[in-house]
């Protein structure tokens, strides 16, 4: 009896902000890896999911999905260079590129500038049209026009990544592209990101998602302590950084609701991912020049001086 073949490979997901890049990356690994929330720039750093799926050939293939902030062309700030940076490195690295476009905005200047760079890249190039369910299909078909006279992409794909429509036959041909390889990773692993930096992301969510326009996104959050207990639960202590007083009692709200709120649904969600109790103690600190400071950088993954 043979052994089956496996493959393995890295797949970018790229694209402007708010595209939907890390909804599709969700939903294609079966399980939250990355943040969402309708604040655009909320992925930072660049989350590997991973996915195994069976192919029609009988081998079996694990996609490492590189999660990348969104690119967008204007980067004033060292905190938005250093995100645009992680972007393309994950891009150049990868074994195939994945453009995600948000078909109800459709192709703007952000969408042309990754394109112009799609051009110098060797991968195998795939445009995912995400959000479908949001526009008239007859708009599709002009739109999909419209991007392969820029680039010419292997194929595109018509998807909702919220309704997880379309996403399974995405993850099947982009893994027929893989290489024939040993698997990367153990085959129950679901993401390449330290628990920390994970939980420390799930509960930025929840600041974003209960405060959303009311703090800028420059708000970080860092796992000060992890603590495994003897009963097989675990104590989680985290600070959120903001950069103005005002800030702060934002984030506290009225005789401390709102930051009880945020832990609240932050615990509930690491709990479901960690599958076990979770203790989890929130502090606000104003720390304002986090955005220039080095190691707040090596936390989150991203280079302090970008090439």
């Amino acid at each position: 009896m043979t052994e089956a073949k496996t493959r393995a490979g890295y797949v970018a997901i790229v694209g402007a902000p708010n595209a939907g890049k890390s909804t599709l990356v969700n939903a294609l690994v079966g399980s939250k890896v990355s943040i969402v929330s309708p604040k655009v720039q909320t992925t930072r750093m660049r989350v590997t999911g991973i996915a195994v799926t069976d192919l029609p050939d009988g081998s079996r293939a694990q996609v490492v999905l590189v999660d990348t902030p969104g690119i967008f062309r204007i980067q004033r700030r060292r905190l938005e260079r250093a995100m645009v940076a992680a972007a393309w490195q994950g891009a150049d690295d990868a074994d195939v590129v994945c453009l995600v476009v948000d078909s109800e905005r459709g192709v703007g200047q952000e969408t042309r500038a990754i394109i112009e760079r799609l051009k110098t890249m060797k991968a195998p190039r795939f445009l995912i049209l995400n959000k479908i369910d949001r526009v008239p299909r007859d708009s599709l078909l002009g739109l999909t026009t419209e991007i392969n006279l820029l680039l010419p992409f292997e194929q595109t794909f018509m998807i909702s990544a919220l309704n997880n429509d379309g996403v399974e036959y995405v993850l099947t041909t982009v893994a027929k592209q893989l290489q024939l390889s040993p698997f990367f990773y153990p085959e129950d692993q679901a993401a390449d990101l330290p628990l920390r930096l994970l939980a420390a992301e799930v509960t930025r969510e929840q600041v974003f998602l209960q405060l959303n326009q009311e703090l800028p996104y420059e708000t970080a959050v860092e796992t000060d302590k992890w603590e495994e207990r003897g009963d097989s639960s675990v104590r989680i202590e985290q600070t959120i950084h903001v950069q103005r007083e005002n800030q702060r009692a934002i984030v506290l709200g009225a005789g401390g609701a709102k930051i009880k709120q945020i832990g609240a649904r932050a615990r509930h969600e690491l709990g479901r991912m960690l599958e076990r109790p979770v203790h989890l103690f929130l502090h606000v600190k104003v720390s304002e020049r986090w955005s220039e400071d080095p190691s707040h950088y090596r936390t989150i993954g991203l280079d302090y001086e970008p090439k």
